[in-house]
Parts: C-alpha cells; sequence; structure tokens
C-alpha cells in the first residue's frame, strides 16, 4: 500500500445521448442463456489473469469443471496491414501466430474449429475476407501452418468478417462461437456493436468472444462481446495475449449450469477527498480496504445509478491518487467500486464549484500577426486559450495554446478581419471559463519587384510590413485564383530575397500571402519577357567521343546544356552539363548515329532557348592480339584509336548478347593494354565498347585453350607431360625460326616469358635432353627466339 496512484485518469466511454448500466456505448440487453459459466472456486483469483474492462465481465476458472460447447467454433483473424507493428521488439503478427500455436496445441482433438480470416490478400479492399479452414474436427498441424502462412497486407473489415464467420456455423439454427482477434478498430463504415445485437437477437445461441490486441485503453469493441453474452478481454502484449486467448477457450468450455456462488464477505472500504473542488481541476483522492488492484475510484453526480462511470482511476497497490472534477458545477460523490460486479463499498459527497479564471490580451490586433495573451486562475495545465469569431457556440474550436504552468503566450490571429473573442476553456468538457474581446484588422503590407523579368531568371523582390515569418512572397499568373501557389519565399525576418521567373512569358503578379488562411495582402504586376540565348557546337562528332560545345546569355546557372534526337519532344532528357557560372563545356556524343541538336535548356520549366544541329557519326576499331591463348594467362590487346577514355576493353564467350561485359580495362589514352584471359577453355571475343550506350565498335575472335595445353608456333615441340625430380628428359622439336639466338627454356609456368631457371641453344640436331627440377610442380619448356623476341612454341611438364 502506500504511494500515488498511475496518472492514468481517463473517463470509460459512453456514447452521447446512451443511457445504459455499462460502460459500452452500443451495449443493448439480450435474453440471457441458461448454460452460463461456471464460476471460480474460492482462492482462485482470475483478476490477476483478466483485464475486465467490462462492468459485467464473465470470469471463468481454468481450474473449473469443463463442460465442451455442443456448438462449432469459428477463430476470426485480423490480418490487416498494422499486424505488422512490434511490442517489445516483435511484430504482432510473429506473437500472434506464436500464441495461436500455443492455444491450438492445448485444445482437444474432438473440438471442432474453423478459422476466417480478413486483410490478408489485398490493401484497401473491405471485401478481403476468406475462410481458410471450415469447421471440423481439429487438425492442429494443418490448423497451425495455415495460420503461419498468413500474410497481413489490408483493411480491418472486421463487422463484415464476424457476419461471415455466423453464417459459416449457420447461426440462425445452430448454436455458434465466434473468436474475433483485433489490433485494430473497424476501418470499412460498419457498426460491429449492431450487427452482434443482430445476430443476437436472431440466432438460436450466437456468442461472439473479443480479444483486443494492443487497443490501449479503447474497450470500443467490448459491445460485441457485451451483446452476444460474449467477454471482451484487453491485450497489450505476448503474455497478456496468451492468457487472453487461453481465458476465452476457458469460457468457451466451461458452459454448464454454474453453482450458486458463495456469499462474499466484503471487507470495509473507507473513501476520502476534499469537500469542494473547482470544475475541471485535478484533486486529491485517498482510500484504505483496497479488495482487487482493479478496483477504482470515480466521481459522479449525486444519487447516480449504480454501475454507471465517469472519470476514474484503477487503484492498483496505492491508497491515494488524483482525478479531474467534472466541467459542470454541482454536488457529486467520490465512490470506491468493485471491478467485479461494478458495486460501488464506499462513497463521500464533494462540490464541485465555479472557478475564478481570467485572460486579456491586446484591443486589435492585425490579421495573421502573432499577439501576446494573458491569464489567471489556471485550473488545470491542461486547459487553453483559444481566439474564435465573437458569439462561436461552446466547444467550437480554433488556433489555441495550453495554459501549461504558465500565464502568458502567444496565439496567431485569423486571416479574416471582424471581432473575436479570447477565452479560456476548461479541458475538462470544453467549457468556457473567461472571455476577452478582440478585433482583428487589415495590415498595411507592400510588395515590390522589377517591372520585366526574363523566364527563368532569378531576381530581385522587396516588402514591408511583415506580419508574420510564415507569411511567403509569390510569383503567379495575373488574375490567379486565391490560394494558388508557385515558387515563394517565407519573408522571415527580412525584407527582400530572390524567386525565380516561371518558364512562359506573359503577364503575373508578385504577391505577399498571410501564411493564416493564404490570404493575399499586397501584390504588384510584373512581366516576364524571353531571353536571347545562344549555344553552338562542332558540325559532326564521333559516337560516344566528348567534344566541345559553346553558349550565350545565360540565363539562370541551373539551367543546363543537352544533345537530343532532332525533334525531340520539349522537356525530354538526355546527356547535360549545368551552364553555371561558364560559356563553355563537354558533352559526350550519343552511341547511335544520326542527326541530333543541341539546346539550351531553361531550368525553370524545362523550356528550350537556343538549338543547333550535330550530325553524330560512326567509327570502326581494328583489334590485335593472338589467335589463342592458354586459361588465365597474359595477354597484350591493342586498337587502333580511343574514342573516349571511359570505353572498355573486354573478353566475352563467343556470341554473347551486346552489352554485356566480363571483366574490362579502361582504354584511357592508350591503344594497347595487357590483360588476363578467362579460366575456362572455349571459344570468346575480344570487344572494344563504347562507354556511351555500350555499344560494341570492334571485335576480334579469341580461343582460350586449357591451361596445361601445349602452345605451339612454328617450333612442334615434343615433351613428356610430366616426370619425376631431377629426372632427364628428351626434348625434341621439328620447326624453328630464322633468328640467330634460339634457345630451348625450362621456367616455371607462371615465369614471365623470357625469364627461365635454365636454356640451352636450338641446335640443328633438333634434340637435347634437359634435367628438371628436384621440386615437384608446373613447368614450362619453351621455345624462344630471343632475336625477336617471340615464342614459337612451349609445354606445360608436371613434376611429380
Amino acid at each position: 500500500m502506500g504511494g500515488e496512484a498511475r496518472a492514468d485518469v481517463r473517463p470509460l466511454p459512453q456514447a452521447e445521448g446512451t443511457r445504459h448500466d455499462g460502460p459500452y456505448p452500443h451495449a443493448r440487453p439480450r435474453r440471457r442463456r441458461a448454460d452460463r459459466l461456471t464460476p471460480c472456486p474460492a482462492g482462485d483469483d482470475p483478476m490477476t489473469r483478466i483485464r475486465p474492462i467490462l462492468a459485467t465481465a464473465l470470469i471463468v476458472c481454468a481450474g473449473a469443471g469443463a463442460v465442451h460447447a455442443a456448438e462449432d467454433v469459428a477463430i476470426v483473424y485480423d490480418a490487416s496491414g498494422s499486424m505488422w507493428g512490434q511490442i517489445d521488439g516483435r511484430s504482432k503478427v510473429e506473437i500472434a501466430r506464436e500464441v495461436m500455436a500455443d492455444l491450438v496445441n492445448g485444445w482437444e482433438d474432438g473440438t471442432n474449429l474453423g478459422l476466417v480470416a480478413y486483410g490478408h490478400r489485398r490493401q484497401g479492399d473491405c471485401t478481403d475476407i476468406e475462410t481458410l479452414i471450415a469447421p471440423g474436427p481439429l487438425d492442429k498441424a494443418g490448423f497451425i501452418e495455415r495460420v503461419n502462412a498468413i500474410r497481413p497486407v489490408g483493411k480491418t473489415p472486421l463487422s463484415a468478417a464476424v457476419r461471415h464467420a455466423a453464417e459459416l456455423l449457420s447461426w440462425r439454427d445452430n448454436p455458434a462461437t465466434v473468436v474475433l482477434i483485433s489490433d485494430g478498430l473497424e476501418t470499412c463504415n460498419a457498426d460491429p456493436c449492431a450487427l452482434a445485437a443482430e445476430l443476437a437477437q436472431q440466432g438460436v445461441g450466437f456468442t461472439a468472444h473479443v480479444v483486443g490486441f494492443d487497443l490501449g485503453e479503447d474497450v470500443s469493441l467490448a459491445c460485441i462481446a457485451e451483446n452476444t453474452g460474449g467477454v471482451f478481454v484487453p491485450a497489450s502484449n505476448a503474455q497478456e495475449l496468451q492468457d487472453a486467448l487461453a481465458q476465452v477457450k476457458t469460457v468457451i468450455e466451461s458452459r454448464s449450469e454454474p453453482a450458486p456462488p458463495p456469499p462474499v464477505e466484503v471487507p470495509a472500504v473507507t473513501l476520502t477527498g476534499p469537500a469542494t473542488v473547482t470544475t475541471g481541476a485535478t484533486f486529491d483522492v485517498s482510500w484504505s480496504g483496497t479488495i482487487n488492484p482493479r478496483d477504482y475510484i470515480t466521481i459522479l453526480p449525486m444519487g447516480a445509478k449504480e454501475g454507471q462511470s465517469g472519470t476514474y482511476i484503477r487503484v492498483d497497490d496505492d491508497n491515494k491518487g488524483t482525478l479531474t472534477a467534472p466541467a459542470e458545477t454541482g454536488i457529486y460523490e467520490l465512490r470506491y467500486v468493485l471491478n467485479e460486479g461494478a458495486k460501488t463499498l464506499a462513497s463521500v459527497a464533494i462540490e464541485v464549484v465555479a472557478p475564478a479564471a481570467g485572460v486579456s490580451g491586446p484591443a486589435t490586433v492585425t490579421t495573421g500577426a502573432i499577439f501576446d495573451v494573458s491569464w489567471s486562475g489556471t485550473i488545470n495545465p491542461r486547459d487553453y486559450i483559444t481566439i474564435l469569431p465573437m458569439g462561436a457556440k461552446e466547444g467550437q474550436s480554433g488556433t489555441y495554446i495550453r495554459v501549461a504552468a504558465d500565464s502568458k503566450g502567444t496565439l496567431t490571429a485569423p486571416a479574416e478581419t471582424g471581432m473575436y473573442e479570447l477565452r479560456y476553456v476548461l479541458n475538462e468538457g470544453g467549457k468556457t471559463l473567461a472571455t476577452a474581446a478582440i478585433e482583428v484588422v487589415a495590415p498595411e503590407v507592400g510588395v515590390s519587384g522589377p517591372a520585366t523579368v526574363t523566364t527563368g531568371a532569378n531576381f530581385a523582390v522587396t516588402w514591408s510590413g511583415t506580419i508574420n515569418p510564415r507569411d511567403y512572397i509569390t510569383i503567379l499568373p495575373m488574375g490567379a485564383k486565391e490560394g494558388q501557389s508557385g515558387p515563394y519565399i517565407r519573408v522571415a525576418d527580412d525584407t527582400e530575397g530572390s524567386l525565380t521567373a516561371p518558364a512562359e512569358t506573359g503577364m503575373y503578379e508578385l504577391r505577399y500571402v498571410l501564411n493564416e488562411g493564404a490570404k493575399t495582402l499586397a501584390t504588384a504586376a510584373i512581366e516576364v519577357v524571353a531571353p536571347e540565348v545562344g549555344v553552338s557546337g562542332p558540325a559532326t562528332v564521333t559516337t560516344g567521343a566528348n567534344f566541345d560545345v559553346t553558349w550565350s546569355g545565360t540565363i539562370n546557372p541551373r539551367d543546363y546544356i543537352t544533345i537530343l534526337p532532332m525533334g525531340a519532344k520539349e522537356g525530354q532528357s538526355g546527356t547535360y552539363i549545368r551552364v553555371a557560372d561558364d560559356t563553355d563545356g563537354t558533352l559526350t556524343a550519343p552511341a547511335e548515329t544520326g542527326m541530333y541538336e543541341l539546346r539550351y535548356v531553361l531550368n525553370e520549366g524545362a523550356k528550350t532557348l537556343a538549338s543547333v544541329p550535330i550530325e553524330v557519326v560512326g567509327v570502326s576499331i581494328d583489334l590485335t592480339a593472338p589467335p589463342a591463348v592458354r586459361a588465365g594467362s597474359k595477354l597484350t590487346i591493342g586498337w587502333t584509336q580511343s574514342v573516349n577514355p571511359r570505353d572498355y576493353i573486354t573478353i566475352v564467350p563467343a556470341g554473347e548478347a551486346e552489352g554485356k561485359h566480363g571483366g574490362y580495362v579502361r582504354v584511357e589514352t592508350v591503344t594497347s593494354r595487357e590483360v588476363t584471359a578467362p579460366d575456362a577453355p572455349g571459344l570468346y571475343e575480344i570487344r572494344y565498347v563504347l562507354n556511351e550506350g555500350a555499344k560494341t565498335l570492334g571485335r576480334k575472335p579469341l580461343e582460350v585453350r586449357p591451361a596445361d595445353a601445349p602452345m605451339d608456333d612454328g617450333a612442334g615441340l615434343t615433351v613428356p607431360a610430366s616426370a619425376a625430380p631431377g629426372e632427364t628428359v628428351t626434348i625434341t622439336w621439328t620447326g624453328g625460326g630464322t633468328g640467330t639466338d634460339e634457345r630451348i627454356a625450362l621456367a616455371r609456368k607462371e615465369q614471365p616469358d623470357f625469364t627461365w631457371l635454365t636454356a640451352m641453344t636450338a641446335t640443328d640436331a633438333k634434340t637435347l635432353n634437359l634435367q628438371m627440377p628436384q621440386e615437384p610442380g608446373l613447368y614450362e619448356i619453351r621455345f624462344l627466339d630471343l632475336g625477336g623476341p617471340s615464342v614459337l612454341g612451349r609445354a606445360v611438364v608436371e613434376v611429380r
């Protein structure tokens, strides 16, 4: 005991104009069936396992004797998009799957259980409702698998889904039970409360139980359970959801006639509070003799019916807390109410009296201006100060500020002139406690700019008589409707700034526009005229090449130069450069030949101001490379010219589609590069590819042979495929070159061509003996013409 109660003070929802004895706005009386729930045995307190939002919530203990219901049961499963929301770092759909699996595994095999889902197939479709499992003997594994396959995506047509489940169970002819699991409220313009009352009235024995998952303090779905004799159980996390579903399962299984409850001895409870309190104020209340932490303290008009609800706090494990007084004066009473049965155990009288509050501000204020306001006699920090037309109805709202712990603040005046009033409004009930008259008058504001401006150009604008820093200056066609928007700048604390002229010529007007209500306070005429701009470049250019372009008469640094096919539509874009503060630059020609045009394009509106034709012509590139290489070996590729340094050389499988590439090297400013052959033997193609458009300008076939294949260019080497460490092998050859210095060389396979471990002169005998190294590995016998230099033949020998 002891300590202050939590500040979760809130009124239980009650429909305006509806009179009832419970906290459900649409609850309707229904005939109770005889097969009510078995009460809990002494000592088993269900209050630790249920949040009994219903004033008449049905409580059933897991330990009570279970009599299985004869009727079928259908679970209505919420698969709306909000189920992807997270609780404690886990998505709600993940929590629901896990808890549903536990629930199903705990149900007896003879249960007839069906499954209906909504919102699981389409977004925004209020008809997305489907029977996933028809009611029948429970297949636990199949049921769990079907639940786990549901993917939330759509809306929450829960009323239509409950009706769908009722029809599935033939509710007019047979007893039927529906369990609704939802994390949200109805989003398809239906009344679930009215539907529940209809199903209960017209059915043989229709019951709906509702599990509200992560609904916070909203209990509006409870009417479904109340109107059908079911239970409503809220759950805010995984454990509470598991407890809630277990509780509903117990309720369904416990349908036998209850035994008369044993007399309950109610302990003495005391309650104290102030004798008087101001309307809307928070005040202290204390109590002793707590029965259950879910009991609550409430304030109600003197003589209100038993079970009626108002602002309340739960007693929890505390013995004191705070409540908020009603907005209307009068005699009230504080009540300690038992959560089980909503019975009042203690009460004390309290008078709610009118407060003394005041509000003041300037006698006049300019439209849209920020102005000071002060107040006195604060009742509740959530009360607020607002400005409304003189005589506006009670409860109407406008611009406002909370009073908090202050006695002064600022408001923004309306955009329309006239007589208004400042109001101090009680947050509890929206009641006005004090007023002060204030006149909103028109301001004196001015705006000016140049008489003419070039299309798309930046130009200076000035203004005077700023009302609010959030007001703005804009440029619009002459006579544009009030509230229409164009390019604008906020006035802030300045008196000048710059705007960008529209792309189209014509008569326009500068406007000073009030942020509050978008009302124009001042205007100035301005003509937008066409500029004189030029652009030039070469008459012809090679595909993909960089080329120079120049321009004159820059309008805006954000304008740009682009190259497009002749006759391309206005606003179409291609390769471009911004003009910035320059008069020349470089562009890259397209990959396709043909007639094009250079364009100077206005950034504002993408309008072309100048253009010049340019022809893009083709080019052919010749490649040089050996016809065959070993897999993974180095080879040198040459080309006749470089079109663009960003073009590249690549090796691709023969017949590969245009634009595809493997490893590549940029051509840069050279005409040959060393590359590595592919690792897989086969027929390939060397390609020179234009960077612009990935177009191939030159190609040459290449055969890639296995890494250990002999390579011969006239030597006719004969070499054993393998040898033992240190073994002497015989090397023969049939040809040779015309050089004066030809040698037979032994090298490691990966050594450069003209380095070796040992080398011997190639004699006319065309044979020699060569001792292999002691170290195992791959070696290469090479026939070298050092005068070339060139490799006339090579063969791999494995030492093993």
